[in-house]
């Protein structure tokens, strides 16, 4: 079904439905652009605001930089201000936006000034349209100002001109999200004028503006920039505009041209003279070249010589669309009118004129379809010696196809020559339908014509009456021929149509598969290496190619991540190649305009404009890649840059966290550890200083200052010899020292050591005599029963009981120490575990160490240590270890054996 002229295509107007009610739907962000500082964005932005502030709107000032002007501080009066935050920052205190202040008061509109701006350390984003983002997606409106030079795409150009570097930027995506941007303009003579005043900087400062920026040639080609950053977004919104309502008529706003580009060579001499006259214009240019269906592919050197023409257009600067269509004419035009397009540039026709007579006349056809579209008509080199050379070329194609299309026609003439014998079927005419539908199947477009003309003759000689003549005594005939004739051409016409269409949609349903294979696989790699793996993989499936992956390193150095096949490498002069690509950015090797005689082609992988990788792809014999394999090529490279930002950002992500959770360790180290060192040793110089001061002290008084020195000391060391334990099994160093002892020995030491401190309780061990010996580290086991009962010692009241339960199931053995304390909170039986943490009971003094290194040491020895509640009250932890089976432990002597 066609689509009536004037009307806009229902699938295109959907998604811009679509489109519209997300923009809609999203908070609206509006930005005031100027070329240099001092031509009033500020100042206007605020004006904005008072009008909006009169009707009633709520607008709150987040961030306003007045730089000394008076005249912007007086417009501030009468706004509500948000209070700035404090950071402080190597011996100063910055005042910077408060971004969780804004979020709170979410105010209708905020205004925001200087969004390049760089914000403090400490803040929670390094840059302010980074705030900007987090205060959209909070549904917060957002008035801003920016100057063209902090646009990062225009960066360079702006170093170029004014000679200084320009640190702050802001991604072109943060400009395209704006839904509107007003620019702010002054004459550069008035701007100057305003720096003299001290409008613009203190004095000192403008000054040194004077004598570097503000000079009147920067400001000048500042300003053209500027103006045609925003011509462009302008041009944008036009275009559209008139695709949303379906506006065909060119709007002659502002000048585009289109030059049209074939295989022929005095294309090439066409896009340089499309080029200076879009130059001459100031118009952005579009080479373009049609895809007809129903045409011939074109040969290898054409398709080569087209691809050079529309790498040459590119290089100049020209926008490069390959458009497909049912004819030439119709899709230049469609396209013409779409990009509302005001020259169309051809080149003269050199071939006869019976061809377009024949064919139709391309140059006509766009003439008389144009309208008010001008056209321009240029001569090129002659194009005789490209059609000769086509001609030449296609001839054994043709020739070929010739003779299947005369096979086809003598096959079905047999066929209905013997139906019509044996089966006196009386019209024939539908088998040589069927034959020429098969000859288009097989051949081309002028073969599928002469095999409808040979099913005529054959059917006029074999059926028609006089028959084995080409006399027709019936003039109804005539008819006959003239339908079969005509019906078997356009059946012909359809089927190789369809056949195009079915290689087309292949091609694209091979190019979906592969994007939607690499994307999946891509989204399962987690290193760098499984990204080359998978990429690597999937071109050399895609192309039938040799691939090799190579990554850039920091020092701009190549190193091979992957190859398919795994011993392809690339030779000396194929690493040049790769290095250039490298370091420029751009595609290089055969096919290309660099370095073309080289036997890879090379293609870089970029992420916000950094070349990540570069990927290698060697072809067997002479071929290079077509233009739609160089497409496919490019959306994989995109999709394999996705996948390393990924795995980059995954990384930092995970650096960061691990540096967040050493910094938390660190912090409750050091108050945990600060105040466990700080009692026992107050304790110490305290008892220490009593007895070196107070010489008279009786003996009770001494040895109670003395206990308390050595039992504060022996907190300490208990205190220090923690934290080493635990740094020790934390380094994955301590290997225990295995001996097999029996486990009575190891609870009986660890009791032993704590008899003062369990003093008052009871405790009570169930040990069954057939325990057997086992291979552990006895010191490292008595310090975690040391740990545990100590534990239990602290987080119980004075004089509950502690019970000691050991049992052998199968190959391991389990040993439970309970108490009947308050027992451990619901969720916090993994918690406790964790290395500084502590329970929520007053008076309890410690580190939180104890229950971590008693873990550790099970897991040294492969076994387990977990918590749970009592049944009846308390808590009990069950320490789990495997008993070896294949050393038996040492028999004992036998008595009186020497």
């Amino acid at each position: 079904m066609t689509r009536q002229p004037g009307r806009p295509d229902p699938d295109a107007l959907l998604a811009r439905v679509t489109a519209e009610a997300r923009r809609e739907a999203r908070t609206r962000f509006k930005i005031f652009f100027g070329f240099a500082p001092g031509v009033g964005k500020t100042y206007r932005m605020l004006q904005v605001a008072r009008d909006l502030e009169a009707e009633g709107v709520d607008v709150v000032i987040g961030a306003i930089e007045t730089h000394g002007r008076y005249d912007t501080a007086g417009l501030m009066l009468g706004l509500e201000m948000l209070p700035r935050r404090a950071l402080p920052y190597r011996g100063r205190v910055l005042e910077e936006f408060d971004l969780d202040a804004a979020l709170a008061r979410r105010p209708r509109i905020l205004l925001l000034d200087e969004l390049a701006h760089t914000n403090a350390p400490g803040s929670r984003h390094a840059k302010r349209w980074q705030d900007v983002v987090e205060l959209l997606d909070a549904g917060v409106e957002v008035y801003t100002t920016l100057n063209v030079q902090h646009v990062e795409s225009l960066n360079d150009v702006v170093e170029q001109i004014t000679h200084v570097p320009v640190r702050e930027t802001v991604p072109d995506s943060i400009l395209e999200r704006a839904d509107e941007v007003e620019i702010v303009d002054v004459a550069p003579e008035e701007l100057l004028q305003r720096l003299r005043e001290g409008k613009v900087y203190l004095p000192e400062q403008a000054e040194r503006a004077r004598e570097h920026f503000f000079q009147r040639g920067n400001l000048l080609a500042l300003r053209e920039l500027a103006l045609r950053r925003m011509a462009e977004r302008v041009d944008s919104d036009v275009l559209e505009y008139r695709a949303e309502h379906g506006v065909d008529v060119p709007w002659p706003t502002a000048e585009r041209v289109l030059v049209c580009v074939g295989p022929a060579p005095d294309s090439a001499r066409l896009v340089r003279a499309a080029r200076r006259i879009a130059a001459g214009l100031r118009a952005p240019w579009v080479a373009a070249s049609v895809q007809a269906s129903g045409r011939p592919p074109l040969g290898d050197e054409d398709r080569e010589r087209l691809e050079a023409h529309l790498r040459l257009a590119e290089s100049l600067g020209a926008e490069v669309a390959r458009l497909t269509g049912v004819g030439v004419p119709d899709a230049i035009l469609e396209f013409a009118r779409r990009r509302n397009v005001t020259r169309i540039v051809l080149g003269k026709p050199r071939h006869p004129r019976w061809r377009d007579r024949l064919r139709g006349s391309l140059l006509d056809d766009i003439i008389r379809g144009s309208g008010d579209i001008e056209v321009t008509v240029l001569a090129g080199g002659a194009d005789e010696d490209h059609e000769r050379v086509s001609a030449v070329q296609r001839a054994p194609a043709r020739g070929a196809g010739y003779l299947r299309a005369l096979v086809v026609i003598a096959l079905t003439t047999a066929v209905a020559r013997a139906a019509r014998a044996l089966l006196g079927v009386p019209d024939v005419e539908m088998l040589f339908l069927l034959g020429v539908m098969i000859a288009a199947l097989t051949t081309g477009r002028r073969a599928s014509v002469l095999a409808a003309a040979l099913a005529v003759v054959s059917y006029d000689f074999f059926f028609v009456p006089p028959p084995y003549t080409l006399n027709v005594s019936d003039a109804r005939y005539l008819l006959t021929f003239v339908m079969l004739f005509g019906v078997s051409v356009v059946i012909g016409t359809l089927t190789l149509r369809l056949r195009e269409q079915q290689a087309a949609a292949v091609g694209r349903e091979r190019r979906t598969s592969a994007l939607y294979g690499i994307s999946r696989e891509l989204g399962a790699a987690l290193d760098d290496e499984g990204v080359a793996a998978v990429c690597a993989r999937a071109i050399a499936e895609a192309f039938d190619v040799e691939v090799v992956f190579l990554r850039v390193r920091g020092d701009g150095d190549l190193s091979d991540l992957a190859a398919v096949p795994r011993e392809a490498a690339l030779s000396p002069s194929e690493r040049a190649v790769a290095q250039w690509v490298a370091a420029h950015g751009q595609p290089a090797g055969r096919g290309t305009d660099t370095l073309p005689g080289e036997p890879v082609i090379c293609a870089p992988v970029r992420a916000w404009g950094d070349v990540l990788a570069v990927l290698a792809l060697r072809t067997e014999g002479e071929r290079g890649l077509g233009a739609e394999q160089h497409t496919l090529l490019e959306a994989l490279a995109r999709q394999v840059a996705l996948a390393l930002d990924r795995v980059r950002l995954a990384a930092e992500a995970r650096q960061a966290a691990l540096r967040a959770k050493t910094e938390e360790l660190r912090s409750g180290l050091l108050s945990s550890v600060s105040h466990d060192l700080r009692t026992p040793l107050a304790a110490i110089t305290g008892a220490a200083s009593t007895l070196r001061a107070e010489a008279e002290l009786d003996a009770a008084t001494r040895r109670d200052l003395t206990d308390a020195i050595c039992e504060e000391a022996e907190r300490l060391e208990r205190l220090v010899a923690n934290l080493l334990d635990m740094t020790r099994l934390d380094s994955g160093t301590v290997e225990p020292k295995r001996e097999w002892v029996p486990l009575v020995e190891v609870i009986g030491g660890a009791l032993t050591r704590l008899e003062r401190r369990l003093a008052g309780r009871r405790v009570t061990t169930t040990l069954p005599d057939d325990l057997p010996l086992v291979s552990i580290d006895p010191v490292l086991l008595e310090q975690l029963f040391r740990n545990l009962l100590e534990n239990a010692a602290k987080y119980t009241p004075p004089g509950s009981p502690l019970d000691i339960r050991a049992e052998r199931d199968g190959g391991t053995l389990s040993v439970d120490v309970a108490d009947r304390g308050p027992g451990i909170p619901s969720g916090d039986e993994e918690r406790i575990f964790e290395r500084f943490h502590r329970g929520a009971h007053a008076g309890v003094r410690g580190v939180g160490l104890g229950l971590p290194i008693a873990r550790a040491i099970a897991q040294v020895h492969g076994g387990r240590l977990v918590a749970a509640n009592r049944p009846g009250g308390g808590a009990v932890f069950r320490l789990t270890l495997p008993l070896p089976s294949e050393r038996p432990p040492p028999a004992e002597p036998a008595e009186g054996s020497a």
